[in-house]
Protein backbone atom coordinates (compact mmCIF):
# COMPACT_ATOMS: atom_id res chain seq x y z
CA UNK A 1 0.00 0.00 0.00
CA UNK A 2 1.03 3.82 -0.65
CA UNK A 3 0.00 6.84 0.38
CA UNK A 4 0.08 9.84 -1.34
CA UNK A 5 0.78 13.42 0.09
CA UNK A 6 0.95 17.15 -1.47
CA UNK A 7 3.60 19.56 -0.25
CA UNK A 8 3.69 22.84 -1.53
CA UNK A 9 7.11 24.05 -1.91
CA UNK A 10 7.83 27.84 0.43
CA UNK A 11 10.08 30.26 -0.63
CA UNK A 12 11.60 29.27 2.76
CA UNK A 13 12.41 25.94 2.00
CA UNK A 14 14.55 26.86 -0.84
CA UNK A 15 18.18 27.86 -1.17
CA UNK A 16 20.21 30.94 -3.20
CA UNK A 17 19.81 28.88 -6.06
CA UNK A 18 16.38 28.79 -5.80
CA UNK A 19 15.72 24.92 -5.35
CA UNK A 20 14.55 23.37 -2.61
CA UNK A 21 17.67 22.78 0.16
CA UNK A 22 18.53 18.84 0.12
CA UNK A 23 17.81 18.56 4.34
CA UNK A 24 14.39 19.87 3.76
CA UNK A 25 13.50 16.24 1.63
CA UNK A 26 13.70 15.29 5.46
CA UNK A 27 11.03 17.63 6.65
CA UNK A 28 8.77 16.26 3.36
CA UNK A 29 9.40 12.32 4.67
CA UNK A 30 8.30 13.36 8.02
CA UNK A 31 4.81 14.46 6.65
CA UNK A 32 4.79 11.74 4.29
CA UNK A 33 5.56 8.99 6.98
CA UNK A 34 2.79 10.75 9.02
CA UNK A 35 0.07 10.74 6.32
CA UNK A 36 0.91 7.22 5.78
CA UNK A 37 0.59 6.04 9.59
CA UNK A 38 -3.05 7.73 9.07
CA UNK A 39 -3.96 6.09 6.21
CA UNK A 40 -3.04 2.84 7.70
CA UNK A 41 -5.17 3.17 11.08
CA UNK A 42 -2.46 4.16 12.76
CA UNK A 43 -1.52 7.56 13.54
CA UNK A 44 1.72 8.35 14.91
CA UNK A 45 -0.07 10.47 17.95
CA UNK A 46 -0.90 6.73 19.71
CA UNK A 47 2.63 5.49 19.83
CA UNK A 48 3.52 8.35 21.70
CA UNK A 49 0.86 8.55 23.57
CA UNK A 50 1.62 5.02 24.38
CA UNK A 51 5.06 6.56 25.86
CA UNK A 52 6.91 5.58 22.69
CA UNK A 53 8.83 7.26 19.52
CA UNK A 54 10.09 6.25 16.52
CA UNK A 55 13.60 7.66 15.15
CA UNK A 56 15.32 7.79 12.39
CA UNK A 57 17.95 5.87 12.36
CA UNK A 58 19.33 6.14 8.63
CA UNK A 59 18.37 7.83 5.74
CA UNK A 60 19.56 7.13 2.09
CA UNK A 61 19.04 9.77 -0.67
CA UNK A 62 19.15 10.02 -4.14
CA UNK A 63 18.82 13.36 -6.09
CA UNK A 64 17.43 13.49 -9.71
CA UNK A 65 16.01 17.17 -10.86
CA UNK A 66 15.42 19.91 -8.28
CA UNK A 67 11.90 20.82 -6.61
CA UNK A 68 11.66 24.92 -6.67
CA UNK A 69 9.69 27.55 -4.95
CA UNK A 70 6.24 27.86 -6.48
CA UNK A 71 6.12 23.68 -7.12
CA UNK A 72 4.02 21.30 -5.84
CA UNK A 73 5.27 17.71 -4.83
CA UNK A 74 3.63 14.52 -4.37
CA UNK A 75 5.42 12.35 -1.98
CA UNK A 76 4.74 8.46 -2.73
CA UNK A 77 5.42 6.60 0.40
CA UNK A 78 5.74 2.88 1.48
CA UNK A 79 6.81 0.35 3.74
CA UNK A 80 9.38 -1.61 2.11
CA UNK A 81 10.09 -3.66 5.34
CA UNK A 82 9.32 -4.59 8.85
CA UNK A 83 10.92 -6.54 11.64
CA UNK A 84 10.45 -6.15 15.71
CA UNK A 85 13.25 -4.31 15.87
CA UNK A 86 12.78 -1.77 12.84
CA UNK A 87 11.46 -0.33 9.64
CA UNK A 88 12.25 0.98 6.46
CA UNK A 89 9.66 3.10 4.45
CA UNK A 90 10.57 4.26 0.54
CA UNK A 91 9.56 7.74 -0.61
CA UNK A 92 9.70 8.79 -4.55
CA UNK A 93 9.32 12.65 -4.73
CA UNK A 94 7.47 13.91 -7.97
CA UNK A 95 6.54 17.17 -9.54
CA UNK A 96 2.49 17.90 -9.46
CA UNK A 97 1.83 16.88 -13.34
CA UNK A 98 4.89 13.99 -14.01
CA UNK A 99 3.19 10.51 -14.17
CA UNK A 100 3.48 8.63 -10.83
CA UNK A 101 5.03 5.26 -11.19
CA UNK A 102 6.11 6.26 -15.00
CA UNK A 103 8.29 9.14 -14.50
CA UNK A 104 11.23 9.22 -13.02
CA UNK A 105 11.04 11.19 -9.76
CA UNK A 106 12.76 14.10 -8.53
CA UNK A 107 14.07 12.55 -5.25
CA UNK A 108 13.80 9.18 -4.17
CA UNK A 109 14.77 7.83 -1.15
CA UNK A 110 14.76 5.62 2.18
CA UNK A 111 14.67 6.11 5.81
CA UNK A 112 14.98 3.49 9.06
CA UNK A 113 13.29 3.99 11.73
CA UNK A 114 13.42 1.58 15.30
CA UNK A 115 10.68 2.19 18.38
CA UNK A 116 12.39 3.41 21.81
CA UNK A 117 11.31 4.37 25.60
CA UNK A 118 10.23 7.74 25.10
CA UNK A 119 11.41 8.24 28.84
CA UNK A 120 14.86 6.25 28.64
CA UNK A 121 15.62 6.00 24.59
CA UNK A 122 15.99 2.08 25.23
CA UNK A 123 15.29 0.19 22.04
CA UNK A 124 11.56 -2.01 22.34
CA UNK A 125 10.64 -4.35 20.13
CA UNK A 126 7.66 -3.07 17.93
CA UNK A 127 5.98 -6.29 17.66
CA UNK A 128 5.83 -6.31 21.48
CA UNK A 129 4.85 -2.37 22.16
CA UNK A 130 3.04 -1.35 19.46
CA UNK A 131 1.57 -5.37 17.65
CA UNK A 132 -1.30 -3.29 16.05
CA UNK A 133 1.17 -0.94 14.04
CA UNK A 134 3.45 -4.10 13.39
CA UNK A 135 0.59 -6.14 11.85
CA UNK A 136 -0.87 -3.42 9.93
CA UNK A 137 3.01 -2.75 8.52
CA UNK A 138 3.33 -6.06 7.74
CA UNK A 139 -0.15 -6.49 5.90
CA UNK A 140 0.47 -3.24 3.80
CA UNK A 141 4.41 -3.74 3.28
CA UNK A 142 5.70 -3.26 -0.36
CA UNK A 143 9.33 -4.96 -0.36
CA UNK A 144 11.48 -3.38 -3.13
CA UNK A 145 11.13 -5.31 -6.39
CA UNK A 146 15.21 -6.77 -7.86
CA UNK A 147 15.54 -3.95 -10.08
CA UNK A 148 14.62 -1.43 -7.49
CA UNK A 149 17.07 -2.83 -4.78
Amino acid sequence: MQARTTIHVRYGETDMMGIVYHANYLLYFEDARTDFLKTIGCPYSDLEEAGFLSPVVNVDISYGAPLTYGDTAIVQTRVIESRPTRTVYAYEVYKQGQEIGTDKPCCTATTTHCVVDAKTFRPQSIKKVAPKLYERYLEVMEPLEEKEA
